[in-house]
C-alpha cells in the first residue's frame, strides 16, 4: 500500500529553519488579494514595509510555504500521485502575532492517518518556535484518492456542517484576478495544478484552480478587515474544510455570522470572540468553497 500509516506515524519530526522578512509577507498579501484599491489606506497596512501588519496566515507560507500537501507526500510511508491528492482542511493556531520578520524552526510530523474507504486521510502537524518561544501549530488535512480500504480508523465525519440558520451578521465579495494563481505561487506552493492546464485536465480539472490556501488567506483578509476593524493581533485561532474549488477570475462570497463571547472582553477591552464563515463561488450558483469555518478572536 503506498500510505502505510504505521511507518508515517512512527517517523520522527522532519525539522528545518525557516525565515522571512518583509518582501515575503508584501508578497504573500498581493497573492491573496491584497492591494486593491492600491492607495487605501487599509490596504497600504498589508503592502507599504513602513506600516506593514502581518495577516496570521502567512504563517502558511512563511519561510517558502508550509510543508502542506507537498510535504505531507514526502513524509516516510507515503508515496503517492500528486494528481490523487486534494488538500481536505486547514487549521492555525496563533501564540502570538507572526513578526514582520524572523527566523525560527519548524517540527513537522504525520500525528494521524484515516481509512475513509475510498481514500486515506493525513494529518500533517508543523509547530513553529522561535528565540523566545513558540510562534503557531499549523495543521493540514490531504486527502489521497484511492489509498484507503485498509481497514483502519476511519477518523471524525466528512461531511460540512451547514453554516448558521440566521442570517449572516456580514456579507462581502472578493474578486479574484485571473492571475491571482500565477502570484500566489510565488510564495512557494509550486503544484502545478494551480498553473499547468494538463496537469489540471489528469488531475479532472477543468482549468487550473486556485490554491486553497489563497482562498483561506483571502477569506480571513476578509473577516479581519470586516469584524475586527483590520487589527490582525487579534486572531487566535483559523480553520477550514474546502469544500469546492475556485477558479481564478471567479468572485467570493464570503458570509460572516458572530456565534460566541462577543460580550466579553481581552486585553486592552477588546471583544472576544468567535465568528462562523461560509464562502461560495457566486458565478456557480453560490457553489460552495470553504465550511466549517471558524475564526476565534481575542
Amino acid at each position: 500500500m503506498p500510505v502505510d500509516a504505521a511507518g508515517a506515524l512512527a517517523a520522527a519530526p522532519r525539522v528545518r529553519e525557516i525565515a522571512w522578512d518583509h518582501k515575503d509577507v508584501q508578497l504573500y498579501h498581493l497573492g491573496i488579494g491584497a492591494g486593491r484599491p492600491a492607495t487605501d489606506p487599509r490596504e497600504l497596512r498589508y503592502t507599504l514595509e513602513s506600516r506593514l501588519h502581518v495577516l496570521p496566515s502567512f504563517a502558511t507560507v512563511a519561510g517558502g510555504g508550509a510543508p502542506g500537501v507537498i510535504g505531507t507526500l514526502s513524509a516516510p510511508g507515503v508515496d503517492v500521485d500528486l494528481a490523487r491528492v486534494l488538500h481536505g482542511g486547514q487549521r492555525l493556531r496563533l501564540h502570538r502575532p507572526v513578526p514582520v520578520r524572523g527566523r525560527a524552526s519548524a517540527a513537522s510530523r504525520v500525528v494521524a492517518v484515516y481509512d475513509k474507504g475510498t481514500a486515506a486521510v493525513l494529518v500533517l502537524r508543523t509547530e513553529v518556535t522561535d528565540a523566545d518561544g513558540p510562534l503557531w501549530t499549523d495543521e493540514a488535512e490531504v486527502f489521497v484518492r484511492g489509498e484507503g480500504g485498509w481497514g483502519g480508523e476511519r477518523g471524525p465525519s466528512g461531511r460540512p456542517s451547514p453554516p448558521p440558520a440566521a442570517p449572516p451578521d456580514q456579507i462581502v465579495d472578493r474578486a479574484v484576478r485571473e492571475d491571482q494563481a500565477l502570484l500566489y505561487r510565488l510564495s512557494g506552493d509550486w503544484n502545478p495544478l494551480h498553473a499547468d492546464p494538463e496537469f489540471a485536465a489528469r488531475a479532472g480539472f477543468e482549468r487550473p484552480v486556485l490554491h486553497g490556501l489563497c482562498t483561506y488567506g483571502a477569506t480571513l483578509k476578509a473577516v479581519v478587515d470586516t469584524l475586527l476593524d483590520g487589527d490582525v493581533t487579534r486572531v487566535r485561532d483559523y480553520r477550514t474544510r474546502f469544500a469546492g474549488v475556485v477558479y481564478p477570475g471567479e468572485t467570493l462570497r464570503v458570509r460572516m455570522w458572530r456565534t460566541a463571547g462577543t460580550g466579553g472582553a481581552g486585553a486592552g477591552g477588546a471583544r472576544t470572540g468567535e465568528a462562523r464563515v461560509a464562502v461560495n463561488a457566486v458565478e456557480r450558483d453560490d457553489a460552495p468553497v470553504l465550511a466549517d469555518t471558524v475564526v476565534r478572536y481575542g
